[in-house]
Formats: structure tokens, sequence, C-alpha cells
């Protein structure tokens, strides 16, 4: 098994030194390559990943931002592996915790794994973002007869093959809800592993706002309404990993 990590990065010159070094740094149980996408930065951020110097990593340009949802498309595009997973360059999310979003596929028991947030009160960026997040998740649930906990997690382990076969458009933030939507849609439900998590603030660079919840929604609804798809697995204990193809 392969997995490409997807790094999308707009403006992170603050963290994405360290980010790059702590992805790179973990021992994985697999061959891994990681594509980061440069979404147009224009803040210091080009000049450090003109630095990265890793056989294991490679770096594709947008030339203007074009937002995360375009900056995973264009990752997925050139990555190679079986699995992907997303990982942004904020570190709010901890990669050294990627592996325990693999044991359940390497094991055989699922094909997509969520990593889903607790929110404590030492983690969470406010009342209305964690509110918003209960929201949206919820509302899938209610729209798709589902129990998932955390919809918006930027921890997302799919097959490859199944990613483009879903083929997101949402350029921006919204691609959460749409992987998710099409994801539910298909009858595939999210095996879902704790994780720890630590939000930012407005400023340290938090991007997300209210808009975005309810571009989701909308998605969400959207989905829920599209002409069925066909089901493909749904990573139950009992099946094998779907490979895409």
């Amino acid at each position: 098994m392969r997995l490409s990590v997807l790094i999308p990065v707009y403006n992170e010159a603050a963290t994405v030194t360290a980010a790059l070094e702590r992805v790179l740094g973990v021992h994985y149980p697999c061959d891994v390559e990681v594509v980061v996408v440069d979404d147009g930065s224009t803040d210091g951020t080009v000049a450090l990943l003109d630095a990265l110097d890793d056989p294991r990593a490679r770096l594709v340009r947008h030339p203007t931002n074009r937002g995360k949802g375009a900056a995973i498309r264009t990752a997925a595009a050139a990555a190679t592996g079986d699995y992907l997973i997303i990982c942004d360059a904020d570190l709010e999310y901890a990669p050294e915790e990627i592996p325990r979003l693999l044991a359940p596929v390497l094991a055989g028991e699922a094909t997509v794994v969520y990593g889903t947030r607790s929110f404590g009160s030492s983690t969470a960026f406010s009342f209305w973002y964690v509110l918003g997040n209960k929201a949206v998740t919820m509302y899938a649930n209610i729209a798709f007869d589902c129990w998932i906990s955390d919809l918006e997690t930027c921890f997302k382990l799919l097959p490859l093959g199944l990613y483009r076969e879903l083929d997101v458009k949402s350029a921006g933030f919204g691609m959460e809800a749409e992987i998710t939507g099409k994801l539910l849609r298909r009858g595939i439900r999210p095996y879902e592993v704790p994780i720890s998590y630590r939000a930012r603030t407005r400023e340290e660079g938090k991007k997300l706002t209210w808009k975005d919840g309810v571009e989701a929604l909308w998605i969400l609804s959207r989905e829920r309404l599209a002409k069925p798809a066909p089901a493909t697995t749904k990573g139950r204990a009992d099946e094998k990993p779907y490979l895409g193809g």
C-alpha cells in the first residue's frame, strides 16, 4: 500500500516548515508520498517551500489562489498512491496521528476513515465555531439517516480512486461537505477514529467563516437530492478495502 499525503497551502509561512517536517518525520506503516500544493500564497510561503528537499515530497503551484478544494483536486491528480489523506499546513491537526487512521484500513476493517475531534475547552476556536460544526454534522445525519461525529474534519482517509470517482467540484472549504455528502449518498459510512485538535484564532490565521457553514448546508442538500449514486462499499469490518480503478 502507498499513501499520498495531500497538503494544501495558502499563506502559511508561520507554520508550513514545521508542518512539513512533522509530516515527513512520521513513522508510517507503509510507503508514503507527500504532495504539496501552494495555492497562490503571497506571504513568503513560496520561498519556504522552495527549500523543501525530500525525495518523498513534490510541490505543485497555483499561480493564483483558487481555494482548498481546488488545491486538493490538483494534488489528487498528481498523486500516485492507493490511498490519500488530507493534512492542512496550519498544525491544527497532529500529523503523528495519521498512522492511527491507517490502522483499520491495513487491518481490513475499513475503507474510509475520518479522524474525529472532541472539541475540548482548550482546543475549540469559539462556541459558535463548534456549534456550527455540530449543526452541519447533525444536518448530514438527518438528511442521510446516518450517524457521523465530525463532517468537517480535515483528516479524511480514503482510496485515491474513490476520491477521483466522487469528482469533487467545490473550490473552497465546501469540499469537506461535498466529499461527505457524496460518500453518504453512495451508502459509504466512514469509520471514525478519535484525534487531537488545536484550533487557531483569527489572529493566527483561521480562515473558516459562517458563510462556509451555510455553503456546507447547501451542498449537503444538493447531494441529498441528487440522483442516487451506485454504492461501492460501506467499509464494514467484513469487507475488503476499495482500491479504486
